[in-house]
């Protein structure tokens, strides 16, 4: 619960963005309009009744089973090139779950945000070191790297702040996921099988990460993924495989925490601090497994082997989708 916190209380202090400086578009959607308008969409005759529901009924507001099933799809599809968003969209139309609101978003971003930290403890480590370093005005491969992640994650930040009530307008469009799955998914298959390995993320130069960072700015469209789209970036550079896993991991951790940063400072200006309880816990402890679980796999296999798999996932993924809504399940998804 204490790991939750920081990114609750810390929006405190980001407020000042919000009410200060005024981007072009209306202000974050609050989680009870964000149900209002899903359920209207629906056509529940009672949006209202269901985001009070779901909102005040305190202590396990979600059934043990619905949270593992959200925890395991957003930890294992978190770090995989196949969009986390998008499944948890398809998932929840799928067995039709309500919105499992913003504190429960957080916890799942704390605990995948943990996840991808312990396994890169070293890289983590290198970045803090790098941070002392530049402070002192030093350098080497470390302030190198620290400041690669920095130039990486600045496109990123920029676009998901001003453009992300844009973006929720869509984040629930199936047919817009199914596309973004099919077409960046033979984008990655063909950035994997020109470009060459022979790059380290030590070889990365600051063109290099921009170019990484302006990339993963595309992950905004529902369907394409954070991971997936800046692994294709780094294959077409040349990078190894497993350095492009890695870099793109490295890139989650600040991507994430952003996101976890975002989503807590709906939750202080909505007063929600009564809502941690324990399925915010469980939610992060899950959320942590499942991660860690998805990031040693995938890294253990793009050691051995490239992207095709999770290509043919995709194309899968986003055929299925199309047969289904063009068939008629549009009414169910």
């Amino acid at each position: 619960m204490s790991t939750i916190l920081p990114f609750i209380y810390g929006a405190g202090f980001v407020d000042f963005l919000i009410y200060h400086i005024e981007p072009p578009f209306p202000p974050i959607i609050s989680s009870e309009s964000r149900l209002n308008r899903f359920a209207e969409k629906d056509g529940n005759p009672n949006p209202v009744g269901l985001s009070v529901q779901i909102i005040e009924m305190g202590g396990w507001r979600l059934s043990l089973h619905h949270i593992l099933i959200l925890a395991a799809v957003q930890g294992l599809t978190e770090f995989l090139p196949v969009s986390s968003s998008g499944h948890l969209v398809i998932t929840s139309k799928l067995l039709g779950f309500p919105d499992q609101g913003l504190t429960i978003d957080v916890a799942l971003h704390v605990g995948t945000l943990l996840a991808v930290i312990l396994y890169f403890w070293r890289d983590v480590w290198d970045i803090a070191v790098g941070g002392v370093r530049m402070a002192t005005g030093r350098s080497g491969p470390q302030v190198r790297l620290l400041v690669n992640v920095i130039i990486a994650t600045i496109p990123i930040l920029v676009a998901g702040y001003f453009g992300r009530p844009y973006v929720m307008l869509f984040a629930r469009d199936v047919q817009l996921i199914a596309w973004a799955s099919i077409g960046f998914g033979v984008l990655l298959f063909i950035a994997d099988r020109i470009g060459m390995t022979v790059w380290r993320v030590e070889h990365l130069t600051w063109v290099n990460a921009l170019a990484i960072g302006l990339a993963q700015v595309l992950a905004l469209v529902p369907g394409t993924s954070r991971s997936g789209i800046t692994m294709t970036a780094g294959r077409l550079m040349g990078m190894e495989r497993w350095e492009a896993g890695r870099f793109s991991l490295i890139l989650s951790i600040p991507t994430i925490f952003a996101a976890g940063l975002l989503t807590g400072i709906e939750v202080h200006m909505v007063d929600n601090f009564h809502l941690l309880g324990p399925d915010t816990l469980v939610s992060a402890g899950a959320g942590f497994v499942a991660g860690f679980v998805a990031i040693a796999l995938m890294m253990a296999w793009l050691r051995r082997a490239g992207f095709t798999p999770f290509v043919v996932y995709r194309l899968a993924l986003g055929g299925g989708l199309l047969y289904w809504l063009y068939s008629g399940g549009n009414s169910l998804i």
